[in-house]
Order: structure tokens, then sequence, then C-alpha cells
């Protein structure tokens, strides 16, 4: 399959991996209206042309959270990604530092944050979940301090999982799954070879570490269940704050108020993000609740945001709505899925030219240059 643009990976993706992998990729909650909706809306934005602006020299270039960036992005806290390529997340940690960009660890991921920090040379940021197990959130996050990391992502849109059926129907949950689940691997023997065989162990590296013993994918979803914390409370993001010394982002806020209280509680950034869609099917899209976010809580924090970006182009869009930075999920796990670091290192190249070309017509020429005046009308509208 040639690759020339974003968007072809996810078919790439989707030849090379079992159903079950892709599927809890691809997925979102109920009937995935949101995630429809974060591609749709976002697409729908409309970008005003300009010319005669001399955009011979045009800088991605930007600084967020201490860092500086060859571009406003960094690559999400995906769970399971080192499933998706062998040792996925150093592959994908590895492609992220190439290209100058942040890089994010999820709590579940498959490769303990020693392994993915031990393979770059500049800090990453790290991901946590607000768990009744006090003490793993304690032991990570200390753990995290001995790496050099500074940036914690702090997620506080899962205080349960979301109903994503799609799951059950491909094998990741549900009755039989793991036989459905073997059954699927034999029909993709490349991934079966690479990943399946010769990338074990394929445990939750983050949390086998904690409870000395392997916690496999077969325990995966139960123990979500199981740990997350339906009583989280602006209560635990203050202990979180008194422990960490670092930067602290909040991940998965959609509403105004909860923005406003972000900015009271003292957070360094917020994700303007609905979890992919994978969480309450039926709520805004990012594309749609970024700008009044941004009229809410501008220029008292950092906004990043997530959710439909599959291009650069979705990128400018994105930081044109308001965002100074955004976060690529599903985007890179399909490149990452298809070709691993070298994969995710042409997306980003990809990406970055469509960024060139969308910033060169719209007469932006720097990151700054972005924002609402390039929009031909509000996309609240």
């Amino acid at each position: 399959m040639i690759i020339s643009a974003p968007t072809d990976y996810r078919e790439a993706a989707r030849r090379r991996l079992p159903r079950f992998l892709f599927d809890y990729l691809d997925g979102g909650a109920n009937g995935e209206h949101t995630l429809r909706r974060n591609v749709s809306d976002l697409s729908d934005v409309t970008l005003r042309q300009r010319v005669l602006r001399d955009v011979a020299d045009i800088s991605l270039k930007t600084r967020l959270f201490d860092q500086d960036l060859a571009m406003p992005i960094a690559l999400a806290p995906v769970g399971l990604a080192g499933i998706y390529a062998r040792r996925g997340e150093v592959q994908a940690a590895r492609a992220a530092e190439k290209a100058g960009i942040g890089y994010s660890l999820s709590t579940v991921s498959v490769c303990a944050l020693e392994e993915v920090s031990a393979a770059v040379s500049k800090p990453i940021w790290f991901q946590l979940y607000v768990l009744k197990d006090r003490g793993f959130m304690k032991s990570v996050l200390e753990r995290a301090l001995a790496q050099g990391i500074t940036t914690l992502i702090f997620t506080v849109d899962m205080p349960v999982p979301g109903s994503r059926y799609r799951d059950a129907h491909a094998g990741m949950s549900g009755p039989m799954a793991p036989l459905r689940r073997m059954t699927q691997a034999v029909t993709k023997p490349q991934w079966a070879l690479d990943v399946g065989l010769l990338g074990r162990p394929h445990d939750l590296g983050n949390i086998s570490a904690y409870l000395g013993k392997a916690i496999g994918l077969e325990d995966y979803m139960g123990w979500i269940g199981a740990n997350f914390d339906p009583s989280i409370s602006w209560h635990d993001i203050e202990w979180v704050r008194d422990f960490w010394p670092g930067k602290i982002i909040l991940k998965g806020i959609l509403d105004p108020e909860d923005a406003k209280d972000a900015v009271r509680f003292g957070a360094d950034g917020l994700v303007v993000s609905n979890h992919g869609g994978r969480q309450l099917d039926g709520v805004l899209s990012t594309a749609r609740a970024l700008p009044a976010i941004v009229s809410a809580v501008s220029g008292q924090i950092t906004l990043l945001a997530d959710g439909g970006i599959r291009s650069g182009l979705d990128v400018v869009r994105m930081l044109s709505l308001g965002a100074q930075g955004v976060l690529l999920g599903r985007a890179y796990i399909y490149a990452l899925a298809t070709h691993g670091q070298a994969g995710v290192s042409h997306l980003l190249s990809l990406i970055e030219r469509e960024m060139r070309v969308a910033m060169a017509l719209t007469g932006a020429k720097s990151i700054s240059e972005l924002g609402p005046h390039l929009l031909v009308q509000p996309a609240s509208a």
C-alpha cells in the first residue's frame, strides 16, 4: 500500500492488526457519535486564504512547559501502545525526539517508564489517572521524578470507563476473549511474529513494577474497572499538586466552568479533550468545545487540544481555534502499527509539510500568527 497522506495510515494499520487491536484503537463509546464528530467538526472549520503575504520563511517552532519544540505537537498518552508495534512506546518516543516534539507515556503502557526514559536523551511527559490505590500513584510519581520527568498529564475524565461496545464485539473483552484474540492473531502473521512473539513481555509495565507480578492483557480490562476511582474530586488533584513539584496538565476538560476551576487550582495547562470520543458519547467535539474555553481562560493557562486531528491541516485548524498546541493520538498509533518508529517519523514529516502549506496559504509565518482571526466564521456558529 502506498502511503502519501497522513490519513493513509489508518487503512494500513487495519490491514496489519488483528481485529481486536484495531477496533480497540479505532473505536469509541456507545454509538460513536462524538468520535465521528471530532473528525467531521474539525474538518468543517473554514480558514481564510490570504495572498501576497511573503511567506518565504515559515517557522513551526514553539515553547510549551519550558520545552522548546520543533512543532506545537506532542504524542498523546495511549494505553497499550506497546502491542501495536514491538516495544511500541520506545519506538514512538524515539520518533518524537527525532522530530523535536513532546512524547507522553500512559500509565497503562506496555513499556515501563524506566525503559522508555532510557531510550531517549530528553525527559518525556508522563500521564496519570486517579486510582483507588494511592500507594501506586505515589510510587509511580516517585519513579517518574527519579527519571527526570518534569511534566505530568493528569487525566480527569475517566472516573469510570466508557461503554465501548466495539471491544466486546471484537474480542478485546467479553466471552471467550482470549481464544478470539488468538484466532485473530493467527490471521495476521506479520504482527504475530514481530509483536506477538518477539515483542514480549506484554504486560502493563508500570503496574507490574509496582505489584511485583505481571499484569497482562487478559487482566487489563478487569484491572481498569476495579482500580479507576469514581470518587475523584478536586481534593485528589490537590493531593497530586502537593506531591508533584513539576508542571501539571489536566486532560479531559470540555466545559468552560471546569477550565476556570483548573485555573483557580493552579494547573499549568489543560487539554481540551473528550478522550477521543471514548467516554461520554454525545458530548461536544473538541472543535466545538474549544472556542468557549478559549474565551473563558485564554491568557491564564496553556491550552492544548486533542480529538479528530488526523493531518497537519487539522493541526493548523485547531491552533486557529485557539489552542497553543495539540496532542496526536490515533493518528500516530496507526503509523506506529504500520511501520514502527519509521512510520511515526514519516507521519510527522507529512504533518510538518501540511502545516507549512496551510500556514503559507493563510499568510501565517509563525505559530504565534495562527488564531481565530484566520477563521471565516466561529466554529460554534
